[in-house]
């Protein structure tokens, strides 16, 4: 049996386990799947090939947890990040096609290594930044960070150095997402990033999404999910600096 991308049997475990812990840690603590299942995939082949493959798991996890979300989502705020997600989106997407996958993998790892120093910092505007320029920034960084299919990471940022309420940061997250998503799944095929590769990598991918995200929203653990959360940041930054380790040997 042929596997996806090339994988051996091996690494199939290897990522079945990697997108089952991702997928934990996303319904525990609300983000990181994605960056999580791209920076493990960094380590056993091209970090691209499981990029459209979080997508589709991500819309998935996504209309898990839309139910009641509705009411508390600030719509004008994913307009911004839309609009400036639509110019970041195919210039990340160009810049990122354009390279080796080696160099891409140096590229994608250092991003996710400045996103965890950043949020591990806790830096703080010290008030609420709900106005357009703003917003907009940080929709073309997401849009950039996208191509990879880490455009979560600096909203994630973005939103957690504000003051805002936290039904309506977890909401507002879960709204911009999937729109987020459909957008960007043209480009993907527009770019060569689809394959039938990625159709079965998640088709095997879906249960252990389902599995692991089910596990992580039922909170079994004791810890508090702010702290589970840098947990997370944690896991993520040394799975970068194994990425870059490879980029480079």
């Amino acid at each position: 049996m042929t596997l996806p991308f090339d994988l051996g049997w091996m690494g199939a475990v290897y990522m079945a386990v990697a997108i089952l812990i991702s997928a934990f840690v996303r319904g525990y603590s609300g983000f990181g799947f994605s960056a999580l299942v791209i920076s493990a995939s960094a380590l056993v082949t091209s970090p691209l090939n499981f990029v459209a493959v979080v997508v589709i798991c991500e819309a998935v996890m996504s209309a898990q947890a839309w139910r009641g979300a509705g009411p508390n989502v600030d719509w004008r705020r994913v307009g911004y990040l839309m609009a400036g997600a639509a110019v970041g989106m195919p210039l990340g997407l160009w810049a990122l096609t354009s390279i080796s996958a080696d160099t891409a993998r140096a590229v994608i790892s250092g991003y996710v290594l400045l996103m965890c120093l950043i949020l591990l910092a806790g830096w703080q505007f010290g008030r609420e930044l709900r106005g357009a320029p703003a917003n907009l920034i940080a929709g073309v960084a997401s849009g950039l960070a996208n191509a990879p299919g880490m455009g979560g990471l600096p909203v994630v940022a973005f939103f957690a150095a504000q003051t805002m309420e936290a039904n309506v940061f977890r909401a507002t997250l879960v709204a911009y997402f999937p729109v987020l998503d459909i957008f960007s799944a043209p480009l993907y095929f527009m770019s060569g990033m689809v394959s039938w590769d990625t159709l079965w990598a998640s088709l095997f991918a879906l249960p252990m999404v389902f599995l692991g995200n089910w596990l992580g929203s039922r909170h079994f653990f004791s810890t508090d999910p702010q702290d589970f959360r840098r947990f997370a940041i944690i896991l993520l930054g040394g799975l970068a600096i194994l990425g870059l380790v490879k980029s480079v040997i």
